[in-house]
């Protein structure tokens, strides 16, 4: 298949993945015949157009879901990035009436956002990182925050290094990124109670984050590799283009070599998945062109706590989603009620250099960027209107920097929430329902 062909194949599962319906989807895409920067036909500004008539019809978070598509699968040429800066701008738009609040968080190595919902200072719940894989930006999962703070979650959505508004570059090390978060969060979520979602790539990120720091009680994971992927070269051939082509943007490899050279570091081996005695629930696609069936077996041999759900469907399992869903938030309540009782001892290693069951309260203080949304100017060969940035996160700011979000708040802002309980209300009763009261015997679900 070539390139275009993949783009259109990719898109038809991401969109559905989304909820934008196929009716959609095929009235676009025989309206794209190539992948030319600025080309009218491109995929990018035939996706942007969509997008732009949504965001004037006043459908803020429809049109980010077809930027994320515009942007798709990385931001490498001008109207790309211009999709990018739309989609964080219009969801901004959409969040700001449903306690969704953003931050932008300082790393060493560059810019961290997130968005979140259920964060505080004065009753600080369980932590929930959610982060998609490769292709996918934390607005795709974002309009689920307000559903997992109503079940009791500090929930923070990001991204792995290098997608969307991450500036880090993805190496071998990036599972540091996820003990980096609970460090910043500890003053406003109970981090030594952190569980993870982390879908494909940024499950692989989970595991070995899980393995040195104690405080991650909990791996969620769709489609994750763990060994195979990287290191059998079997199996690389029939990876597709699209993901060579993203790895090497993420790592900053010059050639498919260097990038397999690169990779060489990332398997998981005994050493981390014997340090995994905490529950992980993996969702295994049947078809699977990505990730390959040997890390469902090796996941099988070394955890003594996990669980799969088996789906007949493509990576991600699009055409499952809410199945899917369901069974990742029954998974994740059944750990939540199952570590209640079971502390977890040292794990593997330190991951920050201080004893990984530290909570970093100084944390309580930290001070984070917040704001609206990037301004997102139309230039030659864009095809939307020009974009402004909205009005300021309340609170008095104390400095200003270029680029978009840059302003800084004295504190973090304090979100309120409903408390750590599983409310019986609707949207949520039916996920509490899902968990069962007793752990089911076998592994395989």
């Amino acid at each position: 298949m070539d390139h275009l062909g993949e783009l259109k194949e990719f898109a038809r599962l991401h969109a559905r993945g989304q909820g934008i319906g196929d009716r959609q989807v095929a009235a676009v895409l025989p309206r794209i015949t190539n992948d030319e920067p600025g080309h009218p036909a491109s995929w990018a500004r035939v996706w942007t157009g969509e997008a732009d008539r949504l965001a004037v019809a006043g459908r803020p978070l429809d049109a980010c879901r077809h930027y994320a598509l515009a942007r798709f699968p990385y931001h490498g040429d001008d109207v790309r990035r211009r999709a990018q800066d739309n989609c964080v701008r219009t969801f901004d738009d959409w969040r700001r009436r449903r306690g969704v609040e953003r931050l932008v968080l300082d790393h060493p190595d560059g810019t961290v956002a997130c968005w979140a919902s259920g964060l505080d200072a004065r009753r600080r719940r369980p932590l929930l990182v959610v982060m998609g894989g490769i292709v996918s930006v934390k607005e795709q999962w974002a309009p689920l925050l307000p559903r997992l703070a109503r079940l009791g979650y500090a929930a923070v959505v990001t991204e792995m290094p290098g997608v969307g508004e991450n500036t880090l570059r993805y190496h071998a090390d990036s599972w540091r990124l996820l003990p980096f978060l609970m460090d910043r969060l500890a003053g406003r979520a109970a981090v030594t109670r952190t569980s993870v979602l982390g879908l494909s790539f940024s499950g692989h990120l989970a595991l070995r984050a899980a393995a040195a720091d104690p405080r991650i009680r909990s791996v969620h994971t769709v489609g994750a590799p763990v060994a195979g992927f990287f290191a059998d070269p079997a199996w690389w051939p029939e990876v597709p283009g699209i993901t060579v082509a993203t790895l090497r943007r993420l790592t900053g490899a010059a050639s498919d070599d260097e990038l397999r050279s690169l990779l060489a570091d990332f398997p998981l081996g005994p050493d981390v998945l014997g340090a995994l005695d905490i529950p992980v629930g993996y969702v295994v696609s049947a078809r699977d062109e990505i990730i390959p069936p040997t890390e469902r077996r090796l996941l099988a041999a070394a955890l003594p706590r996990v669980r799969f759900k088996e789906f007949d469907d493509v990576h991600g399992s699009p055409a499952h989603l809410g199945a899917m869903r369901k069974w990742l938030i029954a998974s994740l309540l059944r750990a939540r009620l199952t570590n209640r009782s079971a502390p977890r001892h040292a794990a593997l290693s330190t991951s920050t250099g201080r004893p990984p069951a530290a909570t970093g309260t100084a944390a309580a203080g930290l001070s984070v960027r917040t704001g609206t949304g990037a301004s997102a100017r139309t230039g030659a060969g864009a095809t939307g209107p020009s974009v402004g940035a909205g009005a300021g996160v309340a609170g008095p700011s104390r400095t200003a920097a270029p680029g978009p979000y840059r302003t800084t708040a004295p504190g973090p802002s304090v979100a309120t929430g409903t408390g750590p309980t599983i409310p019986a209300g609707p949207g949520a009763g039916g996920y509490a329902d899902a968990v069962p009261r007793q752990p089911r015997p076998t592994p395989a679900e």
